[in-house]
């Protein structure tokens, strides 16, 4: 829409949420409220996006300093009227103005284009129902339905309390008319503000028509104050995804324990059981389970891989049909072929493992490349920090490293190599050959362990 500008009121101190963040930049699912409202509002390729901002304004510009906004500080907090006026002299004539809010993060682009278009002749005006509606503005209509004023509660009387239609204080105009409304504006009212609300008995006694749309789900309208309506938000948004993430064909064993804080892309056929937070961007091929207790982050799953419970996967790719864990950390850089084998207690990082190779028990790998058909042993360690670099530990195709094993990088064990079981490797060793280290057993007669000193 070229001829609609979007202003987002950001301003608010949001002293209940008891926190040195900046109301907004506390988070739904990974991602700050106002995020979650610019990105809404990028899905209507408006011409400009205003955030008006005060308190924390450099915390929060600088938190969202590659956004496509432009932005506009309100150095007084004298109202929502007043507010908005901020933003108004960038702003053309013939535009559509449409107002948002960076603590309301569940609307969505769908609901917004319905209030685009109920402004196309008149005032586009968001509102809802509730059964308990204390705290907001109530929608005085007259005997035919049409809307006549706002009435903020503070300002309401006893009569007015009762309707249970609310403001959400969302609207679209024409930034003409919105440009004369707000220059006539008045703080005449209990709190002494400027309120945006009363622009709708502006347009009545004008004669334009005030439309009304409502949103999908009431969750979509509900700002955040504190932290028990943040975690309520929270929940809806997530339940919103795993209805999403199941209509498309996953499963989810309990839809009540997934966490999703990204972008999740799915195959046929994917499960998901409980207590899984996954973050980033995240690929699952068809057929991929993934056990209890996991966090993925940035990674890519090809088809038929299964991770096993306990396992933190960071920004890496996982070929098809591996198996990970349980207790495996797979940390980043690292890439993983088709049909390996990352078992319990094995962390490997910024290392590429071949097909068909295993690294079941025990074991750290990090800075490796690891060939085809390889096993690596229960409690092998690559040894690839000497106190100040990295080095590599590159391992030939079916090469067998014994248990116990340190491989002191940088070192190459060649193709088809054997390492003995408790062994400790600091020089590159031959292809197909066995190599070890270690001294004769023998047994020293009479020897006692220390014993602790006392005072």
């Amino acid at each position: 829409m070229s001829d609609l500008s979007v202003v987002i009121l950001a301003a608010g101190q949001g002293t209940r949420m008891r926190s040195r963040l900046p109301k907004v930049l506390h988070e739904v699912a990974g991602k700050p409220m106002l995020q979650h409202v610019i990105d809404a509002a990028e899905k209507l390729s408006a011409s400009a996006i205003y955030v008006v901002y005060g308190h924390g304004g450099d915390t929060v510009r600088s938190s969202l300093a590659s956004q496509p906004v432009q932005w506009v500080e309100q150095v007084e907090q004298l109202g929502t009227g007043h507010a908005v006026n901020q933003a108004m002299p960038g702003i053309p004539e013939h535009h559509t103005v449409m107002v948002l809010y960076g603590d309301v993060p569940l609307i969505t682009d769908g609901t917004l284009k319905q209030l685009a278009v109920a402004a196309t002749d008149g005032l586009g005006l968001l509102t809802t129902h509730l059964p308990e509606p204390g705290g907001y503005g109530r929608i005085v209509r007259d005997e035919e339905g049409n809307v006549l004023a706002i009435v903020e509660e503070k300002d309401a009387s006893e009569q007015q309390r009762t309707i249970q239609e609310v403001n959400t204080g969302m609207l679209a105009v024409s930034a003409a008319n919105l440009r004369r409304w707000l220059d006539a504006l008045d703080n005449n009212n209990a709190q002494g503000e400027y309120y945006l609300t009363d622009i709708i008995a502006s347009a009545v006694s004008e004669g334009i028509s005030v439309r009304t749309v409502n949103p999908g789900a009431v969750a979509e309208v509900m700002g955040v104050n504190n932290r028990v309506q943040l975690a309520e938000l929270e929940r809806d948004y997530q339940r919103r995804q795993c209805e999403e993430l199941m209509m498309s064909g996953v499963t989810l064993r309990d839809p009540e324990r997934f966490d999703l804080r990204g972008n999740l892309a799915v195959g046929q056929d994917v499960i998901i059981d409980v207590n899984v937070i996954m973050e980033g961007d995240i690929s699952l091929g068809d057929g991929v389970f993934i056990g209890p207790n996991c966090y993925l982050r940035d990674v890519t799953v090809a088809a038929g891989t299964r991770i096993n419970s306990h396992s933190v996967l960071e920004q890496a790719d996982i070929g098809a049909d591996c198996r990970i864990g349980p207790f495996a950390r797979v940390r980043p850089e690292t890439r993983l072929a088709d049909k390996v084998h990352i078992g319990n207690f094995v962390e490997i990082k910024k290392s590429r493992v071949a097909t068909g190779s295993k690294i079941n028990h025990l074991s750290y790998v990090g800075d490796s490349v690891i060939g085809s058909g390889v096993n690596v042993g229960a409690g092998v360690i690559t040894c690839n920090y000497d106190g100040a670099n990295k080095h590599r530990t590159v391992i030939g195709d079916n090469a067998f490293i014994g248990s116990d094993t340190q491989l002191v990088a940088p070192v190459q064990v060649g193709a088809g190599a054997t390492i003995g079981a408790g062994s400790t490797i600091t020089h590159d060793t031959p292809a197909g050959e066995l190599t070890l280290s270690r001294t004769r057993q023998k047994t020293i007669n009479g020897w006692h362990r220390p014993t602790k000193k006392t005072d």
